[in-house]
């Protein structure tokens, strides 16, 4: 369990102005992100009242406490320092954003590690939402639940200047690629549904090995959510450059999603919290501080 210091998630909304191009260049590693096609950021159950969604009113893992997860490294431009607990990085901050909207203090929350893997498995839960750029799928609905999404999001071919796909406009230029992504993620599968290049993608557990795979020559590509990207080629890759962004399947928007047990009690009130963060703005002065690029040429 983590339990060093903790930064309240309004201090980065008052500082948004300050860090629009920080994240390339302050980041430490990306993370077991993002996902694919069949997202959906709507939530799974009716608006709650706001008297049910209140600290003494929540059934949480510990009364009184609202328990938090993410996997271990917790990798920027999402958090920062391996740190969730300082407020800092876009989901430390939309997290502890969520608590406050939810009535919590900074110190009544509290984070856990779980990685990546287990929190989209189904049964019981040690935490009452995860955060971890993990996306809103179909199939992922039948072993737990999500709120609102809270980024939207879009998959990201990423290599070594000069590789084979180097300067790519189009998904054919891709078709003869050895492509590699983060296993169970729907990285994976824009791999296999949109692109569908001739050699099979090659899996790896974490977004570092994958990395490492690019860097020996093993891999031409790797498929990653944007902010991600940025992250690999600017502070992980010497050579590394964006090839482009994946076009939407279907048009439809993928999203990041806090993760719950399935059935949840808790569901619709942190839906109603991210609602509200993303009505108000707060979404967006987040996305600023942290997320906040220029950005990269779409596949046709």
């Amino acid at each position: 369990m983590l339990t060093t210091s903790r930064r309240p998630a309004k201090r980065h909304l008052a500082a948004a102005a300050l860090a629009t191009a920080t994240i390339a260049l302050t980041a430490c590693a990306p993370t077991d992100e993002g996902d694919g096609p069949e997202s959906s950021g709507a939530s799974e159950s009716g608006s709650p009242a706001a008297d049910e969604c209140t600290p003494d009113a929540m059934e949480t893992v510990t009364d009184g406490t609202l328990t938090i997860a993410t996997d271990d490294p917790a990798y920027e431009p999402w958090f920062v320092d391996n740190d969730p607990t300082n407020g800092q990085g876009y989901e430390s901050a939309v997290a502890y954003a969520i608590a406050e909207q939810l009535g919590y203090t900074e110190e009544q929350v509290t984070w856990v590690t779980v990685p990546f893997n287990k929190v989209v498995q189904p049964g019981p839960k040690e935490f009452d939402f995860d955060v971890n750029q993990v996306s809103i799928t179909e199939a992922r609905r039948k072993a737990v639940d999500f709120s609102s999404g809270y980024y939207d999001v879009v998959q990201t071919v990423i290599t070594n200047k000069g590789s084979a796909i180097d300067g790519a406009t189009s998904l054919a230029d891709l078709a003869d690629a050895k492509l590699g992504a983060q296993v169970g993620t729907t990285s994976y599968t824009a791999i296999t549904e949109q692109v569908q290049p001739s050699q099979e993608p090659a899996v790896f557990d974490t977004n570092d090995q994958a990395v490492q795979a690019l860097k020996n020559g093993q891999i031409d590509g790797i498929v990653v959510d944007l902010p991600t990207a940025y992250f690999m080629t600017a502070v992980q890759l010497d050579d590394g450059v964006i090839v482009g962004q994946l076009p939407l399947p279907d048009g439809e928007v993928e999203q990041f999603g806090a993760v719950l047990a399935k059935d949840s009690p808790l569901t619709g009130c942190v839906s109603a919290a991210v609602d509200a963060l993303r009505e108000d703005g707060v979404l967006d002065q987040i996305s600023q501080e942290w997320l906040a690029q220029q950005g990269a040429p779409e596949l046709s």
